[in-house]
């Protein structure tokens, strides 16, 4: 058996939460005895994970070519795993034309089209503000669903994504509230959707972590190239951080993330306490050595890397609703939530001082990973989903019309599109 992965980039584990994720997959195919192949026509990145440690072949794509057609056609995959629906986009209908048979997966990571509405909704009420200053302290959307539709719908994202979606044997999604806002509001059948978050189950060594008096300092984590994590800087820099400074002034808040543009390192300011660090070697050693974690995320979607890892380290976050959604189940949070900058900056200042409060919201996110992320093997679910598809492809693809539909009319345009600019390119 053979499965090939199509890589929106290379995976960088120690980057992103997309990273852990995607090298979490490429895994559970190996343990399901799988000759992996990961393909990607994005350049070799700096921290990218060995993949041939694994025993994976890597293979360099490019876009708009027909070679991939002949690479594929003689890997002979029986499964296709499309990292994001850009590449389904890009190279699905080629999959489809070379290995009809090959079951085809779409890792959503999270749904774009619902992160990108949030940002939209984000940059219009940020278009009422007179000064840049009040842009900066704008509170995070938490639109209702039926006002997110709206916005989805009026933007392409939503349409290219949900289409995706239909065309793929099975989406893998992080977060019960997309599954349920694509069932809902877009009929999506629940077939085609399968709740798979992170899959390694990380024990916690409570003794070995350190605790609250061997700690100091704030610490916010998270890629730059990411648009919320960017965003959360901005707010952190010019009103969440100076509101937390003047009661703390001896507090420090360390900023790491891989690849910081200009942009970013120029907002250190040692003075301040405001330390832009850039990419964390060992981002497990920082969280555990910080005292609280700050996530003010104004918009997003998908489940929050950084939150798990905090909640994996013993620390404590403040972050706001967009943070913890798909994240907790209504459990009690690992820390504070806050929507406004005043509820915001006073839990981060509770959990920064009072050490019981800060023991008890601990324990609030160990009970969240047992109860919640633990309580059911999705690796083992998902390779049970898979097998059944294998067995049974041609049966679940015609229960699937819409699919066949846009597999007939939609990929024309993406497969006659990348032909097209092949053709312009020789």
């Amino acid at each position: 058996m053979r499965a090939l992965v199509v890589g929106y980039v290379w995976p960088e584990p120690a980057s992103s939460a997309a990273g852990t994720r995607m090298l979490e997959l490429v895994q559970l195919l190996l343990k399901m005895d799988y000759q992996v192949t990961f393909a990607s026509a994005a350049a070799l990145s700096e921290h990218r994970f060995d993949l041939n440690s694994l025993g994976v072949t890597e293979k360099a794509i490019a876009l708009n070519c027909s070679s991939f057609d002949e690479f594929v056609r003689e890997l002979k995959p029986n499964l296709v795993l499309f990292d994001r629906f850009f590449t389904e986009e890009q190279f699905g209908w080629r999959v489809e034309q070379a290995c009809p048979d090959a079951l085809r997966i779409l890792d959503t990571e999270d749904l774009h089209s619902l992160r990108h509405a949030r940002q939209q909704l984000l940059k219009s009420a940020q278009k009422l503000c007179g000064s840049e200053k009040e842009k900066q302290s704008v509170a995070p959307i938490t639109a209702d669903s039926e006002l997110l539709y709206q916005q989805m719908c009026a933007d392409d994202m939503a349409v290219r994504e949900v289409a995706a979606i239909f065309r793929c044997d099975l989406s893998l999604m992080i977060s019960e509230v997309e599954i349920d806002l694509l069932q809902r509001y877009f009929a999506v059948p629940s077939q085609l959707l399968f709740y798979c978050p992170f899959l390694s189950q990380q024990k916690v060594d409570v003794a070995s972590l350190p605790d609250f008096s061997a700690r100091q300092h704030f610490i916010a984590i998270g890629n730059f190239r990411h648009e919320p994590n960017w965003d959360s800087v901005l707010w952190l820099k010019h009103q969440l951080w100076p509101m937390i400074r003047a009661q703390l002034p001896q507090a420090e808040l360390h900023i790491y993330g891989a690849y910081p543009p200009p942009k970013a390192t120029q907002l250190h300011n040692a003075k301040e306490g405001f330390h832009v660090k850039g990419w964390a070697a060992d981002a497990q050693a920082a969280m555990q050595s910080a005292r609280v974690c700050l996530a003010p995320l104004r918009f997003g979607a998908g489940i929050k890397g950084k939150l798990m890892d905090a909640m994996r380290c013993g620390t404590p976050s403040i972050t706001t609703s967009i943070g913890v959604e798909s994240m907790s189940d209504g459990l009690p949070w690992g820390g504070a939530v806050a929507d406004d900058a005043e509820t915001f900056v006073a839990a981060a200042v509770a959990h920064y001082q009072d050490e019981t409060l800060w023991q008890q919201k601990q324990q609030y996110g160990f009970s969240i990973l047992r109860d919640y992320f633990y309580r059911t093997d999705h690796a083992l679910a998902l390779q049970t989903r898979l097998t059944e598809l294998l067995h049974n492809l041609q049966r679940e693809r015609g229960d699937n019309f819409i699919g066949q539909m846009l597999r007939h009319h939609s990929h024309k345009s993406t497969q006659y599109m990348g032909q097209w600019i092949e053709a312009k390119n020789k």
